[in-house]
């Protein structure tokens, strides 16, 4: 009797304590959502802006959370110099390393470029930082003697935002891209043309548009404040304590309202709380009952985690706001396990491709690792993440619009009839496998933390308007920290006919990015051979097996017998996909290349390639058990 007394009394204090915390996120007021500024000289700061931490999240919009540092308005690592809330734009700096006169933005220097528009003058600064003395890119670049270790330098140079900055020779430790703004004039711009110190001074403007924008500007008109809800993107704050559309129509007695349903609950809560607290002295055992110490939700740990590594969440849509931009998904680019793919627009006219989640796992791990992920890139190869959508059990992801879709309706011979199309041709094929290796190779050693993707395969690789691909789906990556030298990993992840064997067979080899190198050969092959290179229900170890098939050919120096070979070019550029394919699926991790010497071979000759030994081992055609294992990166 006292143990049914003790939970009845448990679950009552819970649920008037969760009721309570709704009150009181639906009470802020009129008052509550006044303009503040961070010091006297700088400027207000109101809707869609918020401080964090000040109780006035709900007077903002979500992804324009700022922070006051000592007297500045700091939008993620860039204080704001001004806003402009009637043209809706508002102008950021950069802070600098300044200790030996040189202008050097700090490391991890970021802002939430993908809920703002920027104009077309803007340009980056990318700035690698720790370079040896031999580094060097494809792009024009400039050293800067900005530390006092004669072994480490810093090199910058100056892009439109497209270019591949990938280092072809030397090494460096992190790297940062900096917005910057170009006055008109200069004709093919380059960082020898111009004083990068000038443009990190001057800073950069970015445009803000939202759904909300009409109806805040109605709701100032009427003399009130603009806001959200928990359950409404705006509602307007009024000073009679109401919160409706605008404060001319609807007048009446919502604050008495509100009022009263917070001191019953108050009330009423205090006495479930004593009733508990007298129940737990007498009957209960000294478990806590306390409810908020359960653990947060999955929404909470995503942002906790953000704000603990000093970076923002990309912008959040709500439910409402994904529907209206798929048109109540009228228009269904694909599906697979996952959910289902729709073509949406957002309000400025760009085309999005918009992922709803219809299969939750891990207390939402696969959605919140995608986002995680994603977030921390920036490359021409790797897919640009919009936004995404955490509303009760809905889940979504705002992706840019990729034109021609996944790559895998492209290689296969069997998809030629049904889809209508024709083979990519070689030298399409060949880039599409170069961009691919550009993409890894930057999630492997170009990002602060090495990301491991873990499911590489042409149904992940999406190809624009024109074929140049970009890698998705990163529900199963790995996010590790330079220097870290093993980070456990459990259970065995990625896609049968593509899983690296020491995923699932822990005798071969530690698991590290040479996994992701062994999924991007099997990827490859499957391009050359226009087929899946497992087939089931037949051995593998057969010539069925095309990797086997095709590296018999190669030993044999027979004709390789593929298809839409037109002229010697072609046939080099399919041998030489064909050879650095079968190095990256050797069996031995430590035989594997790594990806930036993948790039080197396919952007070197063929005739420099040596046929590898032939790779025994295949990823199983079956699902594969769950397991505990470490991984060496």
């Amino acid at each position: 009797m006292g143990t049914e007394r003790c939970s009845i009394a448990r679950a009552l204090a819970y649920i008037l304590f969760l009721s309570i915390l709704v009150v009181s996120t639906l009470s802020v007021t009129y008052e509550d959502c006044e303009a503040t500024r961070c010091s006297r000289s700088g400027p207000n700061i109101s809707y869609p802006f918020f401080v964090a931490g000040s109780g006035q999240e709900l007077c903002g919009y979500p992804g324009f959370k700022v922070r006051c540092e000592g007297g500045e308005i700091m939008y993620g690592s860039f204080p704001i110099r001004s806003i402009s809330y009637e043209k809706q734009s508002f102008r950021l700096a950069t802070r600098y390393m300044n200790d030996t006169g040189c202008f050097v933005p700090r490391p991890n220097t970021y802002y939430h470029y993908n809920l703002f528009q920027k104009s077309s003058s803007q340009y980056y600064l990318k700035f690698f930082y720790g370079c040896t003395d031999t580094f060097s890119t494809d792009l024009p670049q400039s050293r800067l003697n900005c530390t006092s270790d004669q072994l480490n330098y810093t090199f910058v140079l100056l892009t439109h935002g497209e270019e591949l900055a990938v280092p072809k020779d030397g090494d460096y430790n992190s790297s940062s891209r900096i917005p910057v703004e170009l006055k008109e004039g200069i004709p093919n711009p380059t960082i020898n043309s111009v004083d990068y110190r000038e443009l990190l001074k001057d800073g950069f403007a970015l445009d803000w548009t939202l759904l909300t924008n009409k109806g805040c500007a109605k709701c100032i008109h009427s003399g009130g404040r603009c806001g959200r809800s928990k359950d409404r993107d705006f509602v307007c704050h009024c000073s009679d304590g109401s919160s409706r559309e605008n404060c001319d129509a609807g007048k009446g007695n919502s604050l008495l309202k509100k009022g009263a349903i917070v001191t019953s609950l108050c009330g009423a809560c205090a006495v479930a709380m004593i009733l508990a607290y007298l129940c737990k002295k007498r009957f209960c055992n000294k478990k806590s009952m306390v409810p908020w110490s359960k653990k947060m939700n999955g929404f909470d740990i995503f942002e906790v985690a953000f704000e603990n590594d000093g970076m923002s969440i990309p912008r959040r849509y709500s439910y409402a706001e994904i529907k209206r931009m798929t048109n109540s998904f009228k228009e269904k680019l694909g599906q697979g396990g996952y959910g289902s793919v729709y073509k949406g627009n957002l309000p400025n006219g760009r085309l999005v491709a918009v992922k709803i989640l219809s299969t939750l796992r891990g207390n939402d791990e696969e959605f919140i690792n995608e986002v995680n992920s994603i977030r921390r890139t920036s490359h021409v190869n790797i897919v640009n993440l919009l936004g995404f959508c955490f509303h009760k059990s809905k889940r979504a992801l705002v992706y840019e619009f990729m034109a021609n879709g996944s790559l895998e309706k492209f290689i296969y011979e069997d998809n030629y009839s049904k889809l209508g199309h024709c083979h990519l041709g070689w030298d399409t094929l060949y880039q599409i496998s170069l961009g691919i290796a550009q993409g890894l190779e930057y999630l492997h050693r170009g990002c602060n933390s090495r990301i491991l993707h873990f499911d590489i395969k042409p149904h992940n690789i999406l190809l624009d308007e024109n074929y140049h691909p970009k890698i998705s789906d990163f529900g199963l990556a790995k996010i590790c920290h330079q220097d870290e030298s093993t980070i456990s990993l459990f259970g065995a992840r990625g896609t049968a006919g593509f899983i690296a064997p020491e995923v699932f067979c822990r005798n071969i080899g530690g698991i590290s990015h040479k996994s992701d190198v062994y999924s991007f050969g099997m990827t490859v092959l499957e391009m050359v051979g226009g087929r899946k290179n497992i087939v089931a229900g037949v051995d593998r170890t057969s010539e069925a097996f095309f990797p086997h098939l095709i590296h018999k050919r190669l030993e044999l120096q027979e004709e390789l017998g593929l298809q839409n070979i037109v002229n010697e070019g072609d046939r080099e550029k399919a041998r030489k996909m064909i050879i650095v394919s079968l190095w990256c699926i050797q069996t031995n991790p430590s035989n594997r290349p790594m990806m930036s010497e993948v790039v080197d071979k396919l952007r070197g000759s063929v005739d420099c390639l040596q046929v590898p030994p032939k790779p025994y081992l295949s990823s199983p055609s079956i699902s594969l058990p769950t397991s505990s294992m470490s991984m060496t990166v």
